[in-house]
């Protein structure tokens, strides 16, 4: 934290979330944190659920595959559209107040979209949750950037554990829920409102402030602030080498991350694994992402380049590529551990996010930027997968692809892992 910053909370209001010293309080940091571990479950749920009885709901909606098949493309082009929404909202409302609608939203969107009928109806329920997430994904970031700024790599890793295992425990859980409840999807996809609204509780005592570090007053305002505001003023974040590289290691580990969760039990069963095994290889991939995304921002924080972490995750994703071109069948626990390694590179690209700016707006932006440009990317990988699996009959070509894909994300990993921050990149540009 700057000076400037620590002479900002100093003067925050002795009923805000700041002590007379300058320290958020006590209770205010426990709030943060169980509302960022309840938020990080929200945020791929109202995904993986559907994923997993899309077949019912094709039938019970009466949609046409084409409309089922852009489902998967629908994510990726909500986070890109309303994404970019987040930093001006988080400036003008603050990032906790952002995060306590966007969890309302999830909420709301997920109880609505099975019963309001149709498949128009159903998309924009679908697209409310989204919507949420969006917001939500990019501002987690930024909160923990003003909260524990020197905590980022550990904060990181829980939230990123949360998010892991929220992706995990829907993908394993809602066909026996479902079923648990009488067979209806609807109340199947319904049921994951319940977390998203207790995601809301924790924020709500938090949304008049903005952080340990708002609220400044006259005669304790820093000469740094004013320097700090007008160097943000000016920051033009496209002019950033490095959040470019960012943007674009963003979208291709997003990319290979919808293909993996949309056509790997695909692939396996096609080889001549059960379903019902093919579904557990999934969650095996999804699961690696729970111990791993505590362990890599830990690590990534303490190393002066990330470069050497990306090719590590990369090598095993072509590993397991590999392996699933040759013996699809034969490794399958194998390469679904690998690929569940590999695809450990969205937590390294949220602490990178954290490390790459040095203030809470820079980091906004450059989340903002990073994910909505990287979401965009990744929005015609799973569609060309598919195309290729129809048009060519097999595998081959798509995994092709999915290989070749990761040589690029190794390269531009590398170079957003050098040390050094987007506001200087911005400065001399």
């Amino acid at each position: 934290m700057s000076p400037g910053e620590h002479g900002t909370a100093v003067a925050a209001s002795a009923t805000g979330p700041t002590s007379g010293a300058g320290r958020p309080r006590a209770w205010a940091v426990r709030l943060v944190v169980v509302g960022i571990v309840l938020s990080a479950l929200n945020l791929r749920p109202a995904i993986t659920s559907l994923g997993a009885l899309l077949e019912e709901v094709r039938d019970g909606l009466g949609m046409s595959g084409s409309v089922a098949g852009l489902l998967t493309s629908v994510p990726p082009l909500c986070f890109a559209v309303f994404g970019v929404t987040a930093p001006r909202l988080a400036r003008r409302f603050g990032p906790a107040a952002v995060v306590c609608a966007g969890m309302a939203a999830i909420a709301t969107g997920l109880v609505i979209r099975p019963f309001v009928g149709g498949t128009a109806g159903f998309l924009a329920g679908s697209a409310l949750a989204l919507m949420g997430i969006a917001v939500s994904n990019v501002l987690m970031p930024v909160i923990v950037k003003r909260w524990f700024p020197d905590r980022v790599g550990s904060m990181t890793g829980l939230y990123s554990m949360s998010l892991a295992l929220g992706t995990s425990l829907a993908a394993a859980v809602t066909v026996p829920l479902t079923d648990a409840m009488g067979g209806s999807w609807r109340s199947g996809l319904a049921v994951w409102a319940i977390i998203a609204a207790a995601a809301v509780l924790p924020w709500l005592p938090l949304v008049r402030h903005r952080g340990p570090a708002t609220a400044p007053r006259p005669e304790r305002t820093s000469t740094a602030a004013p320097a700090a505001a007008e160097q943000q003023a000016t920051l033009r974040i496209t002019r950033s080498r490095t959040a470019w590289a960012l943007a674009v290691f963003f979208g291709l580990q997003a990319t290979a991350a919808y293909i993996t969760m949309g056509w790997m039990p695909q692939i396996f069963r096609d080889a001549g694994v059960p379903a019902s095994t093919a579904g557990v290889l999934l969650a095996v991939t999804m699961a690696m992402g729970v111990p791993l995304a505590f362990v890599i921002p830990r690590v990534a924080t303490r190393l002066p380049h990330q470069g050497p972490i990306v090719l590590v995750l990369g090598v095993c994703g072509l590993a397991g590529y590999a392996g699933l071109y040759f013996a699809p069948a034969g490794g399958a626990w194998a390469w679904a551990l690998l690929l569940g390694v590999s695809n450990c590179a969205f937590p390294l690209a949220l602490t990178m996010v954290g490390m790459r700016a040095r203030s809470g707006p820079g980091v906004a932006q450059l989340s903002a930027f990073a994910q909505s440009t990287g979401y965009l990317i990744s929005i015609p990988g799973p569609l060309l997968v598919g195309v290729l699996y129809q048009q060519s009959g097999g595998w081959g070509l798509p995994i092709a692809l999915m290989a070749a894909l990761m040589l690029p994300q190794l390269a531009v990993g590398y170079l957003a892992g050098r040390d050094r921050t987007v506001e200087d990149e911005a400065a001399t540009a």
